[in-house]
């Protein structure tokens, strides 16, 4: 199918940016297990712990400041949020080596600027309506594209890139993750509290964005990249996206990186614990590509089951139970961290990846400090130490 060279969006006429060729010859120079992290941070005046727009500013300070920090630094849809990401890793090891310098460096530069972080998935009580978003043309075209459901998603997140070689086999682990990804937003929700609401979510963001962003949430099955790149075609086709960055699935062919992107997890405020869940997603990613190797039978499971854990996941996180897509019996999701690291014991062995034990979510750390009486800004003033505190720490 012949690519337009325009398309007109939100009645505009904009070229379209995917060169589809170009993409699977990515994949197959890609390097299995290659590791990239991207956390996303709410910035904040260091006083009232409100979500101030100052990613401008704490950039273009770092151009002259910190140079190497600032080509780190990316920016989200609004002016309030700032991304730090990783670069390449040989391995998750080194992706996690990297970002911790990363880290430290950004910690030390929002200090010097007065400026606090916060790595949940979302502000216990910023109105979004009064966030700015950033102008650039990607993001002009989200916002005029999506309107509120642009607007209104003030979220933050931690997504992990893996590197599969070959675009078959990277659209085959994406299918063979989709019954796990409700498994891992369990384990990493941390947003309970959105708008001065206590929302009895364990996922707030989930809600946010992965339920009103088209193309979003737990993508279909398509089994082959012909049959992935015919999606994308067509609805270049048909003008619904100009950048594959676009479909905003909850794992994805990252089409540029010749990565797996998976893109469930909620922020979360302890470095360790997000280096920890980092880890578990890289070792998912290699066991189903390992699986795919080894032609280890797979049966894709309903949709609609998919999307029942889901939000159970939503919902209950790991105070809830579970949905055994095999069995279609249920199990405590407390077992949900056991259960992958069954799974993924192979090829945890074969390379080498160490995935520490992750304990209570965050989202149920602060449903506890709920049930004993704080409020939502003695909650928020603990995620932000937290914050601060760990992901501030010197590189070892």
């Amino acid at each position: 199918m012949a690519q337009p060279a325009t398309i007109t969006v939100a009645g505009r006429t904009v070229g379209a940016s995917l060169d589809l060729d170009a993409a699977e010859a990515v994949f197959a120079q890609s390097v299995d297990r290659t590791v990239g992290l991207e956390e996303e941070f709410a910035l904040l005046d260091t006083t009232t712990l409100d979500m101030v727009p100052r990613f401008e500013a704490l950039t273009e300070a770092a151009d002259t400041e910190d140079p190497a920090l600032r080509a780190q630094i990316t920016g989200e849809l609004i002016s309030s949020e700032l991304e730090i990401i990783s670069g390449r890793g040989d391995d998750i090891a080194h992706a996690i080596e990297l970002q911790r310098e990363h880290r430290r460096r950004l910690v030390d530069h929002v200090r010097r600027h007065d400026t606090a972080l916060a790595a949940i998935g979302t502000h216990p009580w910023a109105d979004y309506r009064e966030q700015h978003n950033i102008d650039t043309e990607h993001y002009r075209r989200v916002v005029d594209g999506l309107g509120y459901v642009a607007r209104r998603n003030n979220t933050f997140s931690l997504h992990v890139h893996v590197g599969v070689q070959g675009a078959d086999r990277a659209v085959q682990v994406c299918d063979r993750l989709r019954p796990v990804l409700p498994l891992l937003l369990a384990l990493s929700a941390s947003s309970p509290l959105l708008e001065g609401w206590n929302t009895n979510l364990h996922s707030a963001r989930t809600l946010t964005f992965t339920r009103t962003f088209p193309r979003c949430g737990v993508p279909d099955a398509f089994g082959s990249w012909a049959s992935y790149r015919d999606y994308l075609e067509t609805l270049i086709k048909v003008g619904s996206i100009v950048e594959a960055t676009q479909v905003w699935w909850s794992i994805r062919p990252h089409l540029r990186h010749g990565t797996v992107e998976v893109r469930i997890a909620d922020a979360q405020p302890d470095a360790a614990r997000a280096e920890a869940l980092a880890a578990l997603i890289t070792a998912c990613v290699a066991q189903a590509a390992a699986d795919i190797d080894e032609d280890v039978p797979f049966e894709d499971p309903s949709p609609r089951m998919v999307e029942e854990n889901l939000w159970r996941a939503i919902r209950f996180g790991l105070d809830g139970e579970m949905i055994d897509l095999a069995t279609l019996e249920t199990y405590p999701a407390s077992a949900i961290e056991e259960r992958l690291l069954a799974w993924t014991e192979p090829a945890r062995g074969a390379h080498g990846i160490s995935v520490p034990v992750l304990g209570r979510s965050a989202a149920q750390a602060q449903r506890a400090m709920l049930e004993e009486g704080a409020d939502h800004r003695a909650i928020y003033t603990n995620v932000v130490a937290q914050t601060m505190t760990t992901y501030g720490t010197p590189a070892a």
